[in-house]
């Protein structure tokens, strides 16, 4: 799935027809300048979106998404300290690295963007003692990807709502790998109902090209003044042709439900694996967002799954983790399932 990027699978033929379409008529344009691709995908991300988020920002990356949510945190309440996670992971420039938890990735850039603070995960107590009077924002995956498909407890999303709301905190989500369907919703905080302030989300967007998104509030968009944060290629209508095709085949092909049903069914036959193998810990997730816990590295898993003519990630050392496209059929899983047990097979030996 190429990092939860492929959700309408690798050249669907609405996107490839989208994108040879564009190119014969506008490939570059400047956001300072009106073009129809972008208008007509700005009018369907909306479209899409939790209700309230009615206003987009368009960039080309998943830490561009994030660097966006930052700034206008930071702007929009006159504040500098964001709050995230441990075990979180936001991207690899400066400013998401510094929201980003895990040492590796930090190190060798030492010292990094001030103001940051990680709390543990559903733990609302620990939220409230690490707010203050100079906090901007709580920035949070619905699920923790790179942390090794952690779905938080039912009350921390709502109970950071409630927070936030209490405090006049803004509440950020980073969608990047829950967003566009991959959790049986469209977007995860759909799961919990809970709507925040700003909204990240990139990799599936555009259906394998290069695009970021950071929604927000009206209000909070605002507070973004002409020129003090744009991108050169904000708004691609190259880019955004093959976006609005995405999603035209993420509502007509109805993904995000086959999300849930292909979910459910994989999820059921990686549990089966684990009332087999000992060596798995935990099955967990949500939708085709999947993770495998074993009891030991993953990563000669990962390579005779790959000599089986599968390729799968790792989340972490010791979990395997499942993005595949969302086009995904019941046979196809069961490729992956039979492969996975044959490498567990050999690992138990």
């Amino acid at each position: 799935g190429s990092y939860g990027v492929a959700v309408v699978g690798h050249c669907h033929p609405r996107v490839v027809e989208a994108v040879q379409r564009q190119v014969e008529t506008l490939i570059a344009c400047h956001a300072s300048f009106y073009n129809d691709a972008r208008s007509e995908l700005l009018e369907k991300l909306i479209g899409i979106a939790p209700k309230g988020l009615d206003r987009v920002f368009l960039s080309n990356s998943v830490a561009e998404s994030v660097e966006c949510a930052i700034k206008l945190a930071r702007k929009y309440s006159g504040k500098t300290e964001i709050i995230a996670m441990v075990g979180a992971f936001h991207g690899k420039t400066m400013g998401a690295l510094s929201a980003t938890w895990k040492k590796k990735y930090r190190a060798p850039f030492m010292p990094l963007v001030p103001g940051f603070k990680h709390v543990p995960p559903n733990n609302l107590e620990k939220v409230k003692e690490a707010i203050t009077d100079k906090t901007a924002a709580v920035l949070v995956e619905p699920i923790r990807g790179e942390s090794g498909v952690r779905v938080n407890s039912d009350d921390f999303l709502p109970g950071l709502r409630e927070i936030c709301d209490e405090k006049d905190v803004l509440l950020i989500f980073d969608e990047v790998q829950t967003g566009f369907g991959r959790t049986g919703k469209v977007f995860a905080c759909e799961h919990w109902n809970v709507v925040p302030d700003i909204m990240c989300l990139a990799k599936s967007v555009a259906g394998g090209l290069p695009m970021g998104a950071t929604f927000a509030r009206e209000d909070v968009m605002a507070a973004f003044k002409r020129g003090e944060h744009s991108s050169t290629f904000s708004g691609n209508p190259l880019v955004c042709a093959a976006a609005s095709a995405a999603i035209d085949v993420l509502i007509e092909e109805k993904l995000p439900e086959r999300a849930a049903t292909n979910g459910n069914y994989f999820k059921g036959k990686l549990e089966a694996l684990a009332e087999k193998h000992r060596i798995v810990r935990e099955v967990r997730g949500l939708g085709l967002m999947l993770g495998v816990e074993m009891r030991f590295d993953v990563y000669n898993i990962l390579l005779d799954c790959m000599e089986q003519g599968v390729l799968v990630l790792d989340a972490g050392r010791n979990v395997v983790r499942f993005l595949p496209p969302l086009v995904i059929e019941k046979e196809q899983i069961d490729k992956v399932v039979k492969a996975l047990d044959a490498a567990m097979e050999k690992e138990n030996k």
